[in-house]
């Protein structure tokens, strides 16, 4: 997003246009929130990857809480259109997520669509999704540089330590 005067000065706007007004806004959210919790994983436009994050990740606090937590309930009948996703929200993501505080979401960007309209676009997943992930992990390289020296420094400070201990 380019930093414009427009995007500096808000004037009461609190969320970005999306869709047709406030309720498509809201729908089209509801909408890509039960994609996600369904598949885990959703591809979707930056834009809306980066605005539904939120939501998402406001829908695992409530369902910590348990499902006999009415405003847990009340929000996951809100927010998940299809309603057999519920028990899924309860019973997998809140012991999934049990031990951490935030961060349950990654998002990951991805070229732009190859349409007209070549908007930006991104993938957004719950983490510990049962899928291969986005990045591949990184090896431990020891040939690099950083990783010589250290091993050096390591060598080097063991030397030390065993000439002043004997």
């Amino acid at each position: 997003m380019r930093l414009t005067l427009q995007t500096l000065i808000s004037h009461g706007r609190v969320a970005r246009r999306m869709g047709l007004g406030p309720e498509s806004r809201i729908n089209m959210l509801r909408n890509i929130l039960t994609g996600l919790v369904r598949h885990e994983r959703i591809e979707t436009t930056r834009a809306r990857a980066d605005e539904v994050r939120f939501y998402a990740e406001k829908l695992i606090d409530y369902a910590k809480k348990g499902d006999t937590n009415e405003k847990a309930m009340k929000m996951a009948d809100f927010w998940l259109t299809e309603k057999d996703l519920i028990p899924k929200l309860f019973k997998v993501f809140a012991p999934r997520f049990e031990n951490q505080s935030s961060g349950y979401t990654r998002m990951a960007r991805l070229p732009n669509r190859e349409n007209l309209d070549r908007a930006a676009m991104a993938v957004i997943e719950y983490k510990g999704n049962p899928f291969p992930p986005l990045f591949p992990v990184k090896r431990e390289n020891e040939l690099n540089l950083v990783n010589q020296l250290l091993k050096g420094y390591r060598e080097e400070k063991a030397k030390l330590a065993a000439g002043q201990n004997s």
